[in-house]
């Protein structure tokens, strides 16, 4: 029998496999909607501390299939990205919004330069720390992956992208994906619903960029891994992707 793969956790980030021999590392910044009891819920309605607005739905089990598939180690928050946006830098207005699309954030209006402080030590610090331990426990040439999840309906609007491959100014990994697009069956778009001009590229600049490593963003429309198994349908089908992408990149057999 395989041997479970072993999971760290802190308050504020859960690391899981990090013992996993794989010169990719994957993030998922917005794994949970969980709000630490000391900010009160933020004042928002249950729903609303439950919807997409608090986390990306379905981007944690993607990004656990992904882990086993690959022997990777997977850097996950714990707190929801309304507390603080791991995927931002503290500067960032959008790292503690005070709006997400049509939501108000009561607990995010009027935050002192000591509160902003506090979640950036407690939640994105650690978050950032973990995935420079993992970084620094791989050889190189390596990969980071960050998995993340859309809605399908924005400020009233559908949208059609079904698989987004998004990149800042290295595209190497994300070229290399968006070249086996022809092997699956979603639809695969490049910077597609988001792209770097809307700022969502921080942790791709943060640990790839900085350190030479290559680096992609991958979004999923959450309506298409709702569902145990369509996670892991969708998982294969992003496996067919990055397996011949990364062998292409020399940073693992295919």
């Amino acid at each position: 029998m395989k041997k479970a793969a072993k999971t760290q956790r802190t308050s504020a980030v859960e690391v899981f496999n990090p013992e996993g021999k794989s010169p990719v590392v994957i993030l998922c910044e917005h794994a949970s909607h969980a709000i630490p009891e000391r900010y009160n819920g933020l004042g928002l309605a249950e729903n609303d501390r439950k919807s997409h607005a608090a986390w990306d739905p379905g981007a944690l089990p993607v990004a656990q299939i992904l882990s086993a598939a690959l022997d990777a180690p997977l850097v996950a928050s714990t707190v929801s990205r309304l507390v603080y946006d791991c995927n931002r830098p503290p500067e960032a207005p959008s790292a503690m919004p005070e709006t997400s699309e049509l939501i108000k954030v009561p607990g995010n209006h009027g935050l002192t330069q000591d509160q902003r402080d506090e979640r950036t030590e407690s939640v994105y610090a650690p978050f950032c720390e973990a995935v420079a331990e993992s970084i620094s426990t791989r050889t190189k040439p390596m990969a980071i992956v960050t998995m993340h999840s859309f809605t399908p309906i924005y400020f009233g609007k559908p949208r059609a992208t079904e698989i987004g491959i998004l990149h800042d100014s290295d595209t190497r990994l994300a070229d290399a994906m968006i070249a086996q697009s022809h092997a699956i069956t979603l639809g695969v778009e490049r910077n597609q619903p988001y792209g770097p001009d809307d700022g969502v590229t921080h942790s791709l600049r943060l640990h790839g960029i900085s350190n030479g490593i290559a680096n992609v963003m991958i979004e999923v429309r959450n309506d298409l891994i709702d569902t145990p198994d369509a996670q892991r349908d969708v998982a294969h089908q992003l496996l067919a992707l990055l397996r011949p992408a990364l062998a292409s990149l020399e940073v693992m057999n295919a």
